[in-house]
């Protein structure tokens, strides 16, 4: 058996333990469904009744079965309640997750007269009205894998035949499930299930799959790693391991008794007991072999990756040349012509950036982030202000990169090269590097009103941000990133725009920052594909997150998000997790289709903008979120818009889906899906930069 079998093999058999560890820990964490008010408010008998069945009745009557449908109580107070497990677990473990889920559904849902809770495991639902045997679609909870898929398009036609398969299958079923495993290559599977309650008729059976994989591909998720629907009728799962087991078949046959030959086939069994320990402490080792191989193929194969990046994303190669008096580097670029150019730089020793900052002292931090750390130092640089370099006194502030990052030069060397060659009042301004020993610094003109994001978000700090103040910012920040793209002699995506990006000088004029992540486009080039995503979620366009394509209406994403930001105080990063699970321009888009955009606004603001001005505001943003990179505006167009007060604004269509998740209304309308319909948002772990 090959070494590459054995590593398969032996990395098959881990994720199918550490699945099956995933799918018992996530139980502490259900899923319910129990809207609050008048509508939904259970009387005293009704309660009583709910008690009852949970505490005796619903137990009393179940037996071997993996759902089950019961009634207490009378007309107008009878409850109607019904449990779904998985068809794969047996009637013990679908009893203690049944147990679980009613204790959790009184607890988390009580005075309701209806509400639904999901585990992993089972479903237990209750209502005041009979729902057996009923297609019920709304509400939904979905969720997916923060993995991304390398090949976004071969798996989405995998998927595809994969629903096609189950909607067919699963309601012909007496049981109302069915399983796939799909084909993606020699080494890759796609495991997916479909399971209906029992009562359910065929037709609707398939419909509510069909409903569930509909939101699967409406919401654009199919480049995710796995994913799961759960509706009160159905639920289906994907992922890339195997999740399940093979189904219950129920409890074993009558022991047979025991004959003269018993003791001879005791032996018999015992000695194939003996080779099955053998064979299983056989294969063990083999698989902790192959894990260690597997391992190491994969970090040579990382590396190897990374060495490819390394001649993608490094826009500007950078080599040492000694002058006379041993203070700079040739920054060298080669354009898209193959022609080289120089320009000598600024390059300060170490023992002066020690000197000026304490020795990179916690008395001189400014903060933390990206790729190292940011010190406030008071230049005393005689030398270097005959020179015309720098004034003696002068704040400067330097950014060390952290000795530990794997990609700190590449990004050292991108930003030095590409800062060294741009000039706008709106970019951040590059005084010079050090790049000595084992150290990494770069040299900025100071802000003193540090960034946009200390300010922004502080309900103390914030009152500093007027709306004059405001308007100034965005339309620094729109010119900044219109320079960039259209203006310079170069095509840069920043791809890393974000509030604390945005540093502020003693006037307020914003300077956009923190170039390691940037690249330059070349001729007539409008965009690009990387497997290396950087960037920070909750600013990333959903079409670089999901499949790294980028280009400049990347950056126009960004841009809408901090707008919106800017205009509401708000952090879309925190956002969702206090709003039902709407992001911050999801939000917006809510507001502005129900005629309520001017709530948008950051309180503090109320008195002093103009609701004209707001609103463009607000329709410039949402025309920067939306999904499809082709309807958003170029930066160009934006610097018009909010220049100009008589322009004619295009309708924005739906912003684009963030992270977090949300349970769809009972009275959510869809015939105006493409203008004014509330996204839909999932949840999903990921981790920002």
């Amino acid at each position: 058996m090959s070494i590459l079998a054995l590593t398969c093999a032996g990395s098959i058999f881990l994720l199918y333990l550490l699945s099956s560890v995933s799918m018992v820990m996530s139980q502490t964490f259900p899923y319910s469904h129990c809207p609050r008010g008048s509508n939904n408010t259970a009387s005293t008998k009704f309660r009583d009744n709910l008690d009852n069945l949970f505490n005796g009745k619903l137990y009393d009557e179940r037996g071997n079965s993996l759902s089950y449908n019961t009634t207490d109580g009378e007309i107008p107070d009878r409850v109607y309640s019904n449990y779904i497990c998985r068809f794969d677990f047996s009637p013990e473990t679908c009893r203690n997750c049944v147990s679980n889920a009613t204790k959790n559904i009184v607890q988390q849902c009580n005075g309701t007269q209806e509400a639904v809770l999901w585990y992993p495991t089972c479903m237990v639902r209750y209502s005041y009205r009979n729902f057996f045997s009923t297609l019920e679609l709304v509400p939904i909870i979905y969720a997916w894998n923060a993995g991304n898929i390398t090949r976004p398009a071969q798996f989405a036609m995998i998927l595809n035949q994969t629903f096609n398969d189950l909607i067919e299958r699963a309601p012909l079923n007496p049981s109302k499930y069915a399983t796939h495993e799909g084909i993606i290559s020699d080494f890759e599977r796609l495991y997916s299930l479909a399971q209906c309650t029992e009562d359910l008729s065929t037709e609707d059976c398939g419909a509510c799959l069909k409903a569930a994989f509909d939101r699967v591909t409406a919401d654009n998720v199919q480049g995710k790693q796995g994913g799961r629907v759960l509706i009160p009728s159905c639920f289906v799962r994907y992922e890339l391991f195997r999740f399940y087991g093979d189904p219950y078949v129920g409890s074993p046959g009558p022991i047979s008794q025991p004959d003269e030959n018993s003791g001879r086939r005791n032996k018999e069994s015992r000695a194939w007991i003996l080779i099955a320990i053998v064979t299983v402490s056989v294969f063990i080792i083999i698989v902790l072999f192959s894990s260690f191989f597997w391992c190491m193929w994969r970090r040579w194969r990382r590396d190897k990756e990374e060495e490819i990046n390394n001649q993608e994303a490094p826009i500007i190669p950078m080599s040492e040349r000694r002058t006379g008096d041993g203070r700079s580097y040739d920054i060298l670029q080669r354009d898209h012509q193959n022609q080289t150019e120089s320009q000598d730089f600024p390059v300060f020793p170490l023992s002066l950036m020690l000197e000026v900052t304490q020795d990179f002292s916690d008395e001189n931090k400014l903060g933390e982030g990206g790729f190292g750390t940011v010190y406030k130092a008071l230049c005393s640089c005689v030398s270097w202000h005959n020179q015309g370099i720098l004034e003696d006194g002068k704040e400067i502030a330097v950014k060390r990169l952290s000795r530990t990052s794997r990609q700190g030069i590449r990004e050292f060397k991108n930003e030095v090269g590409l800062i060294a060659k741009l000039q706008h009042k709106n970019l951040v301004r590059l005084l010079g590097c050090c790049l000595e020993g084992n150290e990494m610094l770069l040299i900025y003109e100071f802000m003193p009103n540090k960034s946009l994001d200390f300010l922004l978000f502080d309900t103390t700090r914030s009152v500093q941000l007027d709306w004059k103040t405001r308007v100034s910012i965005i339309n620094g920040i729109a010119r900044g990133l219109l320079y960039l793209h259209e203006d310079s002699r170069l095509r840069i995506i920043h791809r890393d725009l974000k509030s604390s990006n945005v540093l502020l000088d003693h006037d307020m004029n914003p300077k956009i920052s923190d170039f390691g992540m940037a690249r330059i486009f070349g001729g007539n080039q409008n965009e690009a594909n990387t497997n290396r995503v950087v960037g920070t979620y909750g600013y990333m366009a959903p079409e670089y997150a999901m499949e790294g394509l980028f280009s400049i209406k990347s950056d126009v994403f960004s841009f809408g998000v901090l707008l919106l930001e800017i205009i509401s105080g708000k952090k879309n990063g925190r956002f969702y997790h206090s709003e039902n699970g709407l992001s911050l321009f999801n939000y917006a888009w809510k507001l502005w289709c129900e005629g309520l955009a001017l709530q948008f606004i950051d309180p503090v603001l109320m008195e002093l903008c103009v609701p004209v001005e707001l609103m463009k505001y607000i329709h410039v943003g949402l025309l920067c979120v939306q999904e499809n990179p082709t309807d958003r505006p170029t930066m160009s167009s934006v610097v018009i818009m909010l220049a100009s007060d008589g322009i004619k604004l295009p309708q924005p269509t739906q912003p684009a889906f963030s992270v977090g998740r949300i349970v769809e209304n009972y009275a959510q309308s869809s015939s105006d899906a493409n203008f004014c319909s509330i996204n839909g948002v999932t949840m999903s772990n990921v981790l920002p930069r």
